[in-house]
């Protein structure tokens, strides 16, 4: 776990800014309400505020980037409005959360943007849950929403927008579906489903802290699309709590809220938080644990007592998503899996069929940005197999057909990646083979992607001497290799949890 995070590649330092520019983002909104006179409840909703705004917003573009950004408080007050008004009756605030977690999660169906909304409008309700805030507190909760987003927004687009210089970031499409089909609305209902538990048992283990409960059933839904995917999250946010709790007695609690030091944690923890995220959500949620202890530290409530509590809690809002995903219109793993691969695999041809355009001279034809699309596929593939690779997976013969799958995928990525580079350089010239490569290439992903691969075989001719010819021989390998662990799908899918 330690080498996941402090050894996984980080390509341009992209992790590392990434935390190091929320730790100025949200160190400089929290100074800002404390200059203009806010209270610690104040300072705490606009820090949140500056994470969300730092965190969450993951548009293509800059530009949208900023629209996103600007669009959060209109997502956020209304619903920090209806939570303070409800403060004093249960039954309709309860009604009124729930309905934020569906809208929320249904949100998710309109891209990045649907989903930065989203989120940030449930973690607004959940604040004003976690500072207990009544209406005569919402002016400056406004005050501190507003400044805050808008001191984050300076820093990441005004002082340090690295991703001008980067390409822009290639997300897939969503696949077209109406009703129930669509995979965002059966999450909608389940993430309902999954809290309207979580809230009940939650309430009947605190009637104080009941929407931790909720809590951990919402973000334990956020980037999943199958059972599986869920399942496995909510192991890791308990194991994350887990060992967040142990560090807290070890740190928060002997701290006790010293103003200092204090923040000095909190620092830690929120550049734990952003640079662990991509690569670990188990030590993402270890972060999370300890800035939250800390601050009910500051508040002056922290003891072994709450930190037990809050596992219980975090324990209820598990179950409450696990159940959910089982019980509640299933998604399957294979289901999943089997869409992104498909997709990757059609990707595989489209970028096949841009490089030859190019090294036939075609000016128009851009394969580095299939390239760029190819990957984001490949990650989702990783992503929906992670259930099948987790360690604790019993179903040995179906983590190794997974392993072979993402092998052969990642040999195809490298193969358009070497085929690419060839078709950039503009001394490369048109072979009248490629023509009928290409055609291959097209054959085999058509037969992978219909299910009738069986006719696929490995060509044991020697790979020519040509760099794209070479790169499409290797491809055509790696194609024809994935017949066999795709073709079992009928009683021994690849996956089926």
């Amino acid at each position: 776990m330690l080498k996941r995070v402090f050894v996984a590649p980080d390509p341009g330092r992209l992790r590392l800014r990434f935390a190091a520019r929320a730790v100025l983002g949200i160190g400089l909104a929290v100074v800002v309400c404390g200059l203009t006179g806010q209270s610690l409840a104040g300072a705490v909703t606009g820090g949140l505020a500056a994470l969300l705004a730092l965190f969450t917003v993951t548009d293509a573009t800059v530009r949208g980037q900023a629209v996103t950004t600007a669009l959060l408080p209109c997502a956020g007050l209304p619903v920090l409005a209806a939570a303070a008004e409800l403060h004093d009756h249960a039954v309709a605030r309860d009604v009124i959360f729930l309905a934020v977690v569906g809208a929320g999660v249904y949100a998710r169906r309109w891209g990045p943007r649907g989903h930065s909304l989203g989120v940030f409008a449930f973690m607004t309700f959940f604040v004003a849950q976690f500072l207990h805030a009544t209406t005569d507190q919402l002016p400056e909760l406004y005050a501190a929403v507003g400044l805050s987003v808008l001191t984050a927004a300076t820093v990441r687009f005004g002082f340090w927008c690295y991703e001008r210089r980067l390409p822009p970031i290639a997300v897939p499409a969503p696949t077209a579906a109406r009703g129930l089909a669509r995979v965002t609305t059966r999450q909608a209902v389940q993430a309902t489903a999954g809290a309207g538990f979580a809230l009940v048992v939650g309430q009947l283990v605190s009637g104080q802290r009941w929407y931790w409960a909720v809590g951990a059933t919402w973000w334990i839904f956020v980037n999943t699309a199958s059972r599986g995917e869920t399942v496995v999250r909510g192991f890791r946010r308990v194991l994350g709590t887990v060992l967040g709790i142990a560090l807290g007695l070890l740190v928060a609690v002997p701290v006790h809220g010293a103003p200092v030091p204090t923040a000095i944690l909190v620092a830690a923890c929120v550049f734990g938080i952003f640079y662990s995220a991509a690569v670990s959500y188990t030590w993402m949620m270890l972060s999370v644990t300890l800035m939250a202890e800390l601050l009910y530290g500051l508040l002056g409530v922290l003891n072994p007592g709450l930190l037990a509590l809050r596992f219980a809690e975090t324990g209820v809002g598990a179950l409450g998503a696990v159940l959910a995903v089982l019980l509640v219109l299933p998604v399957t793993t294979h289901t999943t899996t089997d869409a992104w691969i498909q997709r990757a695999l059609r990707c595989v041809h489209t970028c096949t069929a841009e490089a030859a355009a190019r090294l036939a001279g075609s000016a128009a034809a851009d394969p580095a940005g299939r390239v760029a699309e190819l990957e984001q596929l490949l990650g989702r593939v990783r992503l929906s197999v992670a259930p099948l690779m987790h360690p604790l997976n019993p179903a040995l013969g179906r983590k190794h057909r997974a392993r072979r799958v993402l092998a052969l995928l990642d040999d195809c990525a490298r193969e358009i990646r070497g085929l690419v580079a060839v078709a950039a350089d503009p001394e490369a010239s048109h072979d009248a083979r490629l023509a009928a490569a290409c055609w291959r290439v097209e054959t085999a992903v058509e037969a992978l992607t219909d299910g009738d691969a069986s006719h696929l075989t490995t060509t044991a001719a020697r790979p020519p001497v040509e760099p794209a010819l070479a790169h499409l021989h290797g491809l055509e390998r790696a194609l024809a290799e994935l017949a066999e662990p795709l073709r079992a799908r009928s009683g021994s899918r690849l996956v089926g949890a």
